[in-house]
């Protein structure tokens, strides 16, 4: 665990926190200009009656919170119930402290208590630093054969289905 700092469960309260760690992520990840989330948003979506995601976070009494974990259920035909870790970051300047594995740690412990039958994620292919800590520090599978497929808003607005 990391030392001085808490991993708890999100609150609405966080969301101003949680989404400007999501867009540090964006910046890090080379796409500033990408995020269009808003407070007003995540809490609708998060906390309304139908939550559509959850979260963790890592905070302590002096920085507050600077760490996110931010997953949501899905669901294999082949398995059942698994869960997608979406998002996890940590501040750029808390890094290396043991943050972003205590947050993973919430995320797979979570996953048990609900008997998913798989936790998921992805990485950008540069990204050198978290690829390490996945199959290094968490030794999990690094999987290629799969090919992310996706539509954006605008061309779901413009199907013609």
């Amino acid at each position: 665990m990391a030392v001085g700092f808490t991993i708890r469960e999100g609150r609405k309260e966080d969301l101003p926190a949680a989404l400007s760690l999501i867009q540090e992520l964006a910046d890090y990840e080379k796409a500033p200009d990408e995020v269009d989330n808003t407070v007003a948003l995540m809490e609708e979506e998060g906390f309304g009656d139908q939550p559509r995601f959850a979260f963790f976070v890592a905070e302590n009494a002096e920085q507050g919170i600077v760490g996110l974990a931010l997953y949501f259920y899905s669901y294999s035909t082949w398995k059942g119930t698994c869960l997608y870790l979406e998002d996890l970051v940590v501040q750029e300047s808390m890094r290396g402290k043991g943050l972003g594995k205590a947050l993973f740690d919430a995320v797979a412990m979570h996953a048990k208590r609900i008997n998913a039958k798989r936790l998921q994620w992805q990485v950008l292919d540069w990204n050198e630093p978290a690829i390490g800590f996945y199959r290094d520090v968490l030794g999990a599978e690094l999987d290629s054969t799969w090919i992310n497929c996706r539509l954006t808003y605008e061309q779901l607005q413009a199907y013609p289905g």
